[in-house]
């Protein structure tokens, strides 16, 4: 049995019940292998860096993922509950961020691989295909007390197979925007009564979307971009009694945006509002209300807003929130947050593991990517309760000034207090004992911590 400190097993202790006895303990190990494993995150190599290199049952490490009976979904309604309890405030809303990222992987094993789109490595002018499979992500987007910035923070993964998947299989292809709309009702029957506000990007600005989340008994706020041409009407007028026919869905079609940014009567404001890289912009915006329409598609209530740089450094852009009542700055701001998503795949990737694992059955490719994903926000409330309000140390060195702590910091505190678990898991009554200078033994115990 793994002796973990009180204030970790506090916090793991939720996730339980998910399990059964046998399994959970087996499920921990790999945990805490997870987190101190350096490069790959397979089970092999958590299994090393635990001291288990000669288990002979190594097997039962493997049917965790590929066999054993839990439900990733319990887990992360788990995860999304300490999340909001330990970061998000009862009176916010809570901001969520909502994105694919494309996992690459190769192997005639992964069924459910297809070709897309590399975003990391494409750009306009260039295109990259990878093969690779497909997730969709949820993450709170929040503060972090001790890092003064925001965080995403991911809970809830799914995968999004390729169509030719479902083609092969005879099953109707799910898109997207189809996933989305399924993990934002599920969220929603988590928290029913929470303000909840989604951040896509523009993949997932079409209006059956849209029109599930402002449709829900609670509805659901989504910011994201709106097209320039986006065809936007007037409500529709008031039904006069004894009116025959269908109720109107519209009223008289508004200019598009683009005529709007031309024109000079187009009314803009200056503001001040908070952008990229935790900084201040001056933008100027102009807002107003609309409703969204297409034929044979549902209609879409929205407030839009144009942003315009008066210094010319970028082209003018247009978002649109579902909630009426949001200010344009805030709209703006909330926007501005989905960036942070990218930086977690960033930094998933490089420290823990993704990408790296080497499943081939169905179930274990559906759980490891999830759970990895998952490790980042684990590791930040981790970190969290162990701090009780003290300011995270920050790594230093001549060469590099630091000013805030960064993801790497997170997992190295987390590291420091796991590693004493892996030296004395399965250790003799009297083991060998080798002495070494402290200065040595802290310097690679630092080198351990802050390995990727």
């Amino acid at each position: 049995m793994l002796d973990l400190p009180p204030v970790i097993i506090a916090v793991l202790r939720v996730f339980e019940p998910v399990f059964s006895e046998r399994v959970w303990e087996w499920a921990k190990v790999l945990l805490v292998g997870a987190i101190l494993a350096p490069g790959q995150r397979t089970v092999t190599a958590a299994l090393r860096v635990m001291g288990l290199s000669d288990e002979r049952q190594y097997q039962n490490y493997h049917r965790v993922l590929n066999r054993a009976v839990w439900s990733s979904r319990a887990l992360s309604e788990r995860l999304l509950r300490q999340l909001v309890t330990a970061f998000v405030p009862a009176e916010q809303p809570l901001v969520l961020g909502l994105d694919d990222h494309i996992e690459r992987r190769r192997g005639e094993q992964i069924a459910a691989k297809g070709i897309y789109r590399d975003a990391v490595r494409s750009s306009k002018s260039f295109f990259v295909k990878t093969s690779g499979l497909r997730w969709v992500s949820m993450m709170v987007l929040t503060k972090i007390p001790w890092v003064e910035r925001v965080w995403a923070l991911p809970f809830l993964t799914v995968l999004a197979p390729s169509e030719r998947y479902h083609q092969e299989r005879g099953r109707q292809h799910k898109k997207l925007t189809d996933w989305a709309r399924q993990m934002i009702r599920q969220v929603r029957r988590w928290l029913p009564n929470r303000a909840l506000v989604v951040v896509v990007d523009s993949s997932y600005a079409v209006l059956e979307l849209l029109a599930t989340c402002i449709g829900l008994r609670h509805p659901v706020t989504v910011v994201t971009r709106l097209r320039l041409d986006a065809a936007l009407y007037d409500p529709p007028p008031v039904r006069k009694p004894g009116t025959r026919g269908a109720p109107r869905k519209k009223g008289i079609r508004q200019p598009n945006l683009t005529q709007r940014s031309s024109d000079s009567t187009t009314q803009w404001t200056t503001w001040s509002v908070r952008w990229y890289a935790n900084t201040l912009r001056t933008v100027a915006l102009a807002t107003g209300t609309a409703v969204w329409y297409h034929s044979g598609m549902p209609i879409a209530p929205l407030r839009w807003v144009l942003i315009r740089d008066p210094l010319g450094k970028f082209a003018t852009q247009a978002l649109l929130c579902t909630d009426l009542t949001a200010t344009p700055t805030q709209i703006v701001e909330w926007f501005v947050l989905r960036w942070q998503l990218e930086v977690t795949f960033e930094e998933a990737r490089t420290h823990l593991g993704i990408e790296t694992q080497r499943q081939w059955s169905d179930l274990a490719i559906l759980r490891t990517t999830p759970a990895l994903l998952a490790l980042f926000s684990l590791v930040t409330l981790l970190a969290h309760h162990l701090l009780h309000g003290r300011p995270l140390p920050v790594r230093q060195a001549a060469w590099y000034d630091k000013p805030l702590p960064t993801f790497v910091d997170t997992l190295a505190l987390v590291r420091h207090q796991l590693w004493p678990v892996s030296i004395s898991y399965l250790s003799s009554a009297t083991p060998d004992m080798l002495f070494i200078p402290k200065t040595l033994f802290q310097r690679l115990s630092d080198t351990l911590a802050f390995a990727a």
